[in-house]
């Protein structure tokens, strides 16, 4: 079957499902198959649950005309995600919808949702939920943008470089952010500048689509690497179109925008001057499509992060710092030093190991190790991944679940706490 065959199927069906556990009536299961999976094996069984039609690429058992084969079931989503974008390219006159991707080493997913609050006050703005951005999650996401989008928000994960240049090519972001790029999946990028390859794939699609960037103006590597495209909007500490400092980062982070009277201070629910960049980065998208001053502030102040991700827990007198979803040599050295930075005392470290650093992961973890070194603290305990081999006085354990154990027997008071680890460490455990 063709694209644009298939594409009236999803008009009439607009709900597409990859897992026969969460389907609901009337959905179109894609049959993906893996490693360790092969969905084409519950075709049958997704009819059964209610799917309108199964796409699968391997012969059925039970030949129906509403079990679809196709060439390859992945192509075909992916296919049908970049056609479905392509309807929003001819929508008439006076209607564009303006496709926002983020991509970066760290704090994609935490800009994602402070840009979605902010737009979302005044558009009507589609978004990746949760952090289905990989190959599967973005056709996924494009696919459940309504005709009645006014913006949409893509966030692209990699590991890889080619990734992101293939993402575009069904995306076709409007506009594009690179957050930063750090020390994340050395071992499939190759190294830093290889990252820098990888993550400015979606400065070269700007470049030649006549996009436009949102660029941290602080960062040297990011202006070399957006030189050339059109349209460039920064922020920044200084010398940008939008600028704040850091106002006071004890707690809670406040930010004071110095360029924007009626915006003053946001007082924002995430914790780390980490987070500067991200929540400048929002105000500047706001701007930039004419939110309002006050919606801008009001949504910051009001966003509340999840899913792990630069909470503040207060909990039995303590104070925990939940930062557990995900962990690399760069978001980790940042964690600890704003940590070490903040009030407190009683000041304990629970850390998780860092993975897909490839053949630098020993040296990396014994750097940090090096970092931790020269702070004081109450206690401090490294968790599987490379930590067991790295030499250190720490206390250590291989998982998360032996680290609880140690957690609930310390009985903390008036204790201040960070958390943080890779997500295959699982540190939320810790407080399970």
């Amino acid at each position: 079957m063709e694209i644009p065959e298939l594409y009236k199927l999803y008009l009439k069906h607009p709900s597409i499902q990859t897992d026969t556990r969460k389907l609901t009536k009337g959905d179109i299961f894609f049959a993906l198959k893996g490693p360790n999976f092969n969905a084409n094996l519950f075709a049958r069984q997704a009819l059964e649950s209610g799917a309108a039609y199964a796409i699968v690429d391997e012969e059925p058992e039970q030949p129906t005309e509403k079990i679809i084969r196709v060439a390859d079931t992945l192509k075909v989503l992916q296919d049908l995600a970049g056609y479905h974008r392509m309807q929003f390219e001819n929508q008439g006159a006076g209607k564009k919808t303006a496709f926002i991707a983020i991509t970066g080493s760290n704090g994609k997913t935490t800009s994602k949702e402070l840009v979605h609050a902010v737009l979302s006050s005044t558009y009507k703005t589609y978004t990746t939920e949760g952090n289905l951005n990989n190959h599967i999650g973005i056709p996924l996401t494009l696919l459940k943008i309504k005709p009645d989008a006014e913006i949409a928000i893509i966030e692209m994960g990699a590991n890889h470089q080619k990734e992101i240049e293939g993402y575009c090519r069904y995306t076709r972001p409007t506009h594009g952010i690179i957050t930063n790029c750090g020390k994340a999946h050395l071992e499939g990028f190759g190294g830093v500048e290889g990252i820098k390859k990888g993550k400015g794939e979606l400065f070269d699609y700007l470049r030649a689509s006549n996009g436009t960037a949102f660029v941290m103006w602080d960062y040297d590597y990011l202006r070399e690497m957006s030189a050339g495209i059109p349209h460039v909007v920064t922020y920044g500490t200084h010398s940008a179109t939008v600028t704040g400092t850091v106002q006071n980062s004890s707690g809670l982070l406040e930010v004071a925008i110095t360029n924007d009277a009626e915006l003053g201070t946001i007082k924002t629910n995430l914790v780390g001057e980490y987070n500067l960049p991200n929540i400048l980065l929002a105000v500047t998208v706001g701007k930039y499509f004419a939110v309002p001053a006050e919606k801008i502030k009001t949504a910051l102040e009001n966003y509340l992060p999840s899913n792990s991700r630069s909470q503040l827990i207060e909990k039995n007198s303590n104070k925990i710092i939940l930062d557990a979803y995900n962990a690399n040599p760069t978001s980790m050295k940042a964690a600890i030093e704003n940590f070490a930075k903040m009030d407190g005392e009683n000041k304990v470290l629970l850390l998780g190991g860092m993975m897909e650093l490839g053949q630098e992961s020993l040296q990396e973890h014994q750097q940090l190790i090096e970092l931790i070194k020269k702070y004081s603290w109450k206690n401090v305990v490294l968790v599987g991944g490379d930590f067991s081999k790295a030499n250190h006085p720490f206390i250590n354990f291989s998982n998360s679940v032996q680290a609880r154990e140690w957690y609930q027997q310390q009985h903390y008071s008036n204790a201040s706490i960070l958390i943080k680890g890779s997500r295959s460490t699982q540190m939320e455990k810790v407080l399970e």
